[in-house]
């Protein structure tokens, strides 16, 4: 009889290890399905921008034909990103292959739209939000978006509306030349990559981890039936093929349902947003050879984990059925954990003077695996704990059987300690990073500004203004130039950049720190510190000149400059610059509130041209998208690692009371109430994940307090009510793994003791 038949008889007349094969390839399945998931995340957002490749101007194709201007900008309503594209040709438009989904090209004063903009202009005025992209005449398809809700504007020009990049009349308003749509290939997000690595691992040891406490339901058993075939003349090689067949036909069928589960879980990835959107169905493809490598890979690993657990059957098979010796833990694996803290600690300040970033991955693992030393030596040393201080029979039971399977107590809780420690390192770091969200130019956040040439900021401003005032609004143009003012030679010579703009303005428009107390009448130039005036200079900024103009006699002011601010910069009054300085660019400033920030936006979109609108939006929207994305896949990840930590802890629990059938059996024949033997399960249970919890909790939060003392620059610590999130989730997995006991129990009085 070969192996796979003694299997499937083993399967046939063994309730028992049917139970615990289909716990066994259902574990697999959920592996399985797991990986597939996330090893789909990277080619996902590869195809994303395989769609959007005609969204980034600097990806158009080049040529000796130029057919087209382009420029791509980002532009914001309402807390959304617009993606937006002006276009114009100036070849033949016949020519040119359209990207699938751009059904035509817009002509002057055209747009197209994707739908969930075109939602939205319908939805919205004109002077919020339409008229920054004239009229639509179509829309994109799905294969032009880079994912469903996306708001995208394809936006017509004349060819005299957009001036070739480098065109020196205009600057600030280049457009890229191109002979053709882009026709390369989208990048990964290698964030996302990294994070589906992190995914894997995080979720794949606690499916592991179910596999193998399904495997313990029918661990004695098994052990006694291989060790009697051992002893009557099958070689370890058969006891091996067996132990293989057996395993590797539930994990086998397991792989195979998490095959045909993984379209259920990819249909379920569509609606978690990444990126500012959710995906398309068709982005969740993985290459054939890998599916093939994942789907073998899996049971293969629950194969090799079940055929080296044989070895105390295969060498000593009279201990195998008649019982060993537990060895006790030594006190050496607690300096496991501040070794590998400290080893940690060492990568990080290292990686922070120039050192490798890889050693701190090195480190991390290290304490991860640390903890997986520390764990079982902690649990033994509660067990005996209990044992000494023992008040109750059910505390005495479970010391003792803490105390001399410390490895098999902990090992249901292994799963969630990995998820724990990089939850709660995340938790940690992701509220003290969002503190610190923020950036951009020195205006306040009100404000929205855009760069014009200045030969063209006086119409500009005009005609800005006349939008603003036929809206009804107050508000007006304040337009902004820059110089440098200069002092010394060669090079002792000191060049600082200075905003040419009244004092008030100032004090109203930027975050320097100038207020209004700080303006006095006369001074013409207010700078951060005393200065000397002797030999000051003005010169364009951004220019060549060396040299510079005098500035001549003026009248100095100082302020306090704001925390952070770039306290090197100066505010001058426009009449204080001399005649011959002319500035290349203006920056339009209009203050808004936040009742008129889109009409305002709208106003300058036409001086825009391809530009971005600057606005805090600009700089924030980015920084918040990322930071939602961490925190949902943190808590998306959590769950997960909960609910299969919770399952394998309750199956171990199944399987700790199937093990010992046996001795309960005995001692509720001898008159042991079962409520005191489900207490002392249940204490047997839950402590373990506490332990666990408690340990990867504290860790994840010191090394995430470490990460982020070692690498911001700036800011302090800030702790979320999320924080508490991995404790709930141990308490959780705790009282899951808890909750089988009684109905354990109870299936073992309900059968014959013989039986065993």
């Amino acid at each position: 009889m070969n192996p796979f038949q003694l299997a499937l008889r083993v399967l046939r007349g063994d309730r028992r290890t049917r139970t615990s094969a289909i716990l066994t390839a259902l574990g697999v399945a959920v592996a399985t399905g797991l990986v597939l998931l996330l090893a789909t995340l990277p080619y996902a957002t590869q195809a994303r921008e395989q769609r959007a490749l005609w969204q980034n101007s600097g990806r158009y194709d080049s040529g000796q034909q130029n057919a087209l201007l382009v420029n791509s900008s980002k532009d914001y309503f309402d807390g959304k990103q617009v993606a937006r594209v002006d276009i114009a040709v100036t070849g033949r438009a016949d020519l040119l292959r359209l990207p699938p989904g751009i059904p035509q090209l817009p002509g002057p004063g055209e747009t197209i739209v994707s739908p969930a903009l075109g939602k939205l202009l319908n939805a919205t005025p004109a002077d919020q939000l339409g008229n920054r992209f004239g009229k639509p005449v179509d829309a994109f398809g799905d294969e032009a978006l880079r994912y469903p809700e996306q708001l995208v504007a394809l936006v017509g020009h004349s060819p005299q509306e957009m001036r070739p990049y480098g065109h020196q009349d205009q600057p600030g308003q280049d457009a890229y030349p191109a002979s053709s749509f882009p026709t390369g290939h989208g990048r990964p997000d290698s964030l996302l990559t990294v994070l589906s690595w992190v995914g894997i691992i995080v979720l794949l040891v606690p499916s592991l981890v179910l596999v193998a406490s399904s495997a313990r339901l029918t661990a004695a058993r098994r052990e006694q039936r291989l060790a009697a075939i051992r002893l009557a003349g099958a070689t370890p090689g058969q006891v091996t093929a067996m132990v293989a067949a057996e395993t590797g036909l539930s994990a086998g069928i397991g792989a195979l349902l998490g095959l045909l589960l993984s379209p259920a879980l990819r249909g379920l990835a569509t609606f978690v947003p990444w990126d500012g959107g959710t995906w398309l169905a068709a982005d969740f493809s993985l290459p054939v050879g890998l599916t093939v490598l994942a789907v073998l890979l899996v049971p293969l690993l629950v194969v090799l984990a079940g055929v080296l657990g044989l070895r105390r059957v295969v060498t000593t098979p009279l201990f195998a059925t008649g019982g060993h010796t537990v060895k006790p833990l030594r006190w050496w694996r607690l300096l496991a954990l501040p070794a590998a803290g400290l080893f940690f600690f060492y990568t990080v300040f290292g990686a922070r003077s120039g050192g490798s970033g890889n050693l701190v991955l090195v480190g991390l693992l290290l304490v991860v695996a640390s903890a997986m030393v520390v764990g079982p030596w902690v649990t033994s040393a509660v067990g005996g704990t209990f044992v000494r201080i023992w008040r109750r029979p059910s505390s005495l039971l479970a010391g003792r059987r803490l105390r001399n399977d410390p490895k098999g107590s902990y090992r249901a809780s292994a799963g969630i300690v990995l998820a724990v420690f990089t939850g709660s390192m995340a938790l940690t770091l992701l509220p003290s990073i969002e503190a610190l969200a923020g950036g951009g130019r020195q205006y306040v956040d009100s404000a929205l500004y855009v760069d014009v040439n200045a030969d063209r900021a006086p119409e500009a401003t005009e005609r800005t203004n006349a939008t603003l005032a036929k809206a009804g609004l107050s508000e007006r143009v304040v337009p902004v130039a820059s110089v440098y003012v200069m002092q010394g030679e060669g090079n002792y010579r000191s060049m600082q950049r200075a905003y040419v703009m009244t004092c008030t303005d100032a004090a109203r428009l930027t975050r320097l720190g100038i207020t209004q107390q700080d303006c006095k009448p006369g001074v013409g130039l207010y700078t951060p510190y005393q200065l000397d005036t002797n030999n000051l200079r003005v010169a364009r900024y951004g220019g060549e000149d060396s040299t510079g103009t005098p500035l001549g006699a003026v009248t100095t002011g100082t302020y306090h400059p704001e925390k952070h601010s770039n306290s090197g910069e100066y505010v001058i009054d426009p009449s204080a610059v001399p005649a011959g300085v002319k500035p290349s660019t203006v920056t339009l400033v209009v203050p808004t509130a936040e009742a008129n920030r889109e009409v305002v936006r709208t106003a300058l979109v036409p001086n825009a041209v391809g530009q971005e609108i600057g606005s805090r939006e600009q700089y924030l929207y980015g920084q918040q998208v990322q930071l939602s994305d961490l925190r949902r896949v943190t808590v998306i990840g959590l769950v997960a690692a909960g609910i299969l930590a919770g399952c394998s802890a309750a199956v171990a629990t199944a399987g700790s009371v199937m093990d010992r059938r046996r001795t309960f059996g005995a001692l509720m024949a001898a008159g042991t109430p079962v409520r005191v033997l489900s207490r002392a399960l249940r204490m047997e249970a839950a402590l373990p994940a506490l332990v666990a919890t408690i340990g990867a909790g504290v860790t994840g939060v010191v090394v995430g307090l470490g990460l982020f003392m070692a690498t911001m620059e700036r800011g302090s610590v800030v702790f979320s009510p999320w924080i508490a999130a991995p404790v709930v989730l141990g308490i959780g997995v705790a009282l899951l793994g808890a909750s089988v006991c009684t109905p354990a129990l109870r299936r073992v009085q309900a059968e014959p003791l013989a039986d065993e």
